[in-house]
């Protein structure tokens, strides 16, 4: 599986990677490097619920008042036609 390092590292056969590279490496290997917080995670997907995440989201009520289509949205068909 391919991860890309959030941190340097250096693998089992000595090569040293700096953050920002991308390796290959084996699921065994990959959970010791996610244990350490060694891996990126791009945006858009989410972290295992055990190592928590760092953003913070707040959602507002929606005003029921406002749901609808949007303005580039076709006129609505009139009843009885």
């Amino acid at each position: 599986m391919h991860v890309r390092l959030s941190a340097a590292w250096t693998d089992p056969r000595g090569t040293l990677w700096a953050p920002g590279d991308t390796v290959d490496v084996d699921a065994v290997t990959l959970a010791a490097l996610e244990e350490q917080g060694m891996v990126d995670t791009p945006d858009g997907q989410g972290t295992a619920p055990d190592q928590g995440s760092t953003k913070t989201t707040t959602t507002k009520p929606t005003d029921p008042s406002k749901i609808g289509p949007g303005p580039s949205a076709p006129p609505a068909d009139e009843p009885g036609k």
